[in-house]
């Protein structure tokens, strides 16, 4: 089973200016959708036609042996035909809206959580509940930590709810927990490639080398002292001759966080040499991996939810340090492929004043996201023995690494993570053949696109129906005809060309007439059933005009 894509570029690219988790996870889910679905033919949602065109470039670089069919808003009905489509967000309340008009069980969502602290994430979040998404709908989480988050925030929504309306059912999508994958041959290396990354970063054979690949942002992804104190204490224990080098390869937002950086290395690890690789060039994140002897992620931020970083060091065969936090519970075995540093957070119930802050736009997402883990610590003597540990025996670092490595390729690769995606589609596609006949259809399925004649019935003084009498204005339908002909060229009446009638249409219609006064639904009766209603609406464009009359 497979799914149509929602695509927008932006969302699966990590060429932009600021490379995030969501661009990365984005970039490496297509490629490996691409690489290990079974299909020939590749479906796309999108809103402009050069988004599809875009995506068949991508696509002829990674399988050229492939076709693509695209939907937008034009035929969105479409849709139906796979039944499933795919959105990189968790936000799919307002396409739900969208697909009301076809009918609730046209097709089934599913989306995605990457990060989920932000005001757009948690309103996308919130909003399930009130859109009408079904049963037959899913929003996958990338981690069991980031489910239990979706489901404490769906909870406070239901009992507010509840409390304020009354309201006693709720209907949820699946929430099923599908780990992010990875692409495990891009982090393997060979020796020589080891080699030159090792001499490009001045690291010889007694430097034992510590990776931090991701954002470089103390306030929005991992405050780095901890690591740098850790790698501190660990230094004072490294046999004689020996060095460490930390390498950060990422980004900084700006010079301040740039110098805020070189300032708390300076003051925390005065003996540890640093090199800063910018990880938007591709070439330095080649040389990051290959030069590493062991990986190190201690991140202590809400927007975290999975951490890809850990498991591309586990498939580049390197032993990881990382915090007992969010997504690396699932990913990393404690003492197997690494270590887990114990995290410890405020009490429940101190930090309404900081969403507070952030909600009233006192304080911006990051530094929202920066006064909180301000309050979340990562235990230093803990990070210290575990790198003490890993940088005293090459047998250990060579021990986990290839646990990890193995773990990687059997429980992380798109090859194994793809197939996943395919079942929960086909589980979905299920459930709604199952239940959506049973769906009882609404007057109003999108209520804030409602219907204007039905919003705005009161405006008029009378509305048209099935028993109003009508005939021709003039006394014979061929001036008539004349006449609409003459007005259609007219550019205010031709701009609403793509709802107005046919010329056949509006031909049927006045032979119709010429036979004398009659009612709307003897008008309509010798048009074809699928068209009955739209013609019906034009008789009230044709009163409009004055080709018609209401006896």
């Amino acid at each position: 089973m497979t799914a149509v894509i929602y695509y927008d570029p932006e969302g699966y690219t990590t060429s932009g200016p600021r490379l995030m988790g969501r661009n990365a996870a984005g970039e490496s889910f297509l490629r490996g959708f691409m690489l290990h679905t079974q299909v020939d033919e590749f479906w796309v949602q999108v809103e402009h036609p050069d988004h599809a065109q875009h995506f068949a470039q991508t696509l002829n670089v990674t399988t050229p042996d492939k076709s693509v069919r695209w939907v937008d808003k034009n035929n969105l009905g479409a849709l139906a035909q796979l039944g499933v489509v795919y959105h990189p967000g968790p936000g799919i309340g307002k396409e739900a809206f969208k697909r009301a008009a076809y009918g609730h069980d046209a097709w089934s969502l599913c989306a995605i959580t990457h990060t989920t602290s932000s005001a757009i994430a948690i309103d996308a979040l919130l909003e399930l509940l009130t859109a009408p998404v079904q049963p037959w709908d899913a929003v996958i989480c990338t981690s069991t930590t980031v489910k239990h988050n979706v489901e404490r925030l769906l909870q406070a929504q239901v009992d507010y709810l509840v409390d304020r309306f009354g309201i006693q059912k709720f209907t949820l999508p699946l929430l099923p927990v599908i780990p992010l994958g990875i692409h495990t041959q891009d982090f393997v290396f060979k020796v020589r490639q080891k080699n030159d990354a090792r001499k490009a970063i001045g690291a010889g054979k007694n430097t034992l080398v510590v990776l931090y690949m991701g954002r470089l942002s103390f306030h929005g992804k991992a405050h780095p002292l901890a690591m740098y104190q850790a790698l501190e204490k660990a230094a004072g224990q490294l046999a004689i001759g020996k060095k460490i080098v930390l390498v950060e390869c990422g980004w900084h937002d700006n010079d301040f966080i740039e110098k805020a950086y070189q300032e708390a290395a300076q003051l925390a690890c005065p003996s540890i040499r640093v090199v800063s690789l910018d990880g938007r060039v591709a070439q330095n994140r080649t040389t990051a991996w290959a030069s590493a002897d062991i990986f190190c992620s201690l991140s202590d931020n809400l927007q975290e939810t999975f951490g890809i970083a850990p498991i591309e060091a586990m498939a580049a065969g390197l032993p990881v340090v990382v915090s007992d936090w969010d997504g690396y519970k699932d990913t990393v075995r404690e003492g197997v492929d690494g270590f887990r540093v114990p995290t410890l957070m405020s009490a429940v119930g101190l930090g309404s004043d900081l969403a507070l802050r952030h909600g009233l736009g006192q304080d911006t997402y990051d530094r929202y996201l920066g006064h909180t883990c301000s309050f979340i610590a990562v235990d230093v003597e803990a990070a210290a023995q575990a790198f003490s540990k890993l940088l005293a025996s090459s047998a250990l670092r060579k021990e986990m690494g290839a646990a990890g490595q193995a773990r990687a390729r059997e429980v992380y690769d798109w090859s194994v993570i793809i197939p996943q995606y395919e079942v929960l589609w086909a589980q979905q596609a299920e459930m709604r053949k199952e239940q959506g006949p049973s769906l009882k259809p609404l007057a109003h399925p999108w209520p804030a696109r409602m219907d204007p004649f039905a919003a705005f019935v009161s405006y008029p003084s009378a509305v048209l129906t099935l028993e109003t009498q009508l005939d021709l204005v003039d006394a014979e339908g061929g001036a008539a005809y004349k006449r609409l002909s003459e007005y259609r060229q007219l550019a205010m009446v031709n701009f609403a060309n793509q709802v107005l009638p046919t010329e056949d249409e509006c031909q049927v219609v006045l032979d119709e007439l010429s036979k004398g006064a009659m009612s709307a639904a003897d008008i309509i009766k010798v048009i074809p059933a699928e068209r009955q209603a739209f013609v019906f609406r034009a008789l009230a464009w044709l009163l409009k005009l004055g080709i018609i009359k209401v006896v």
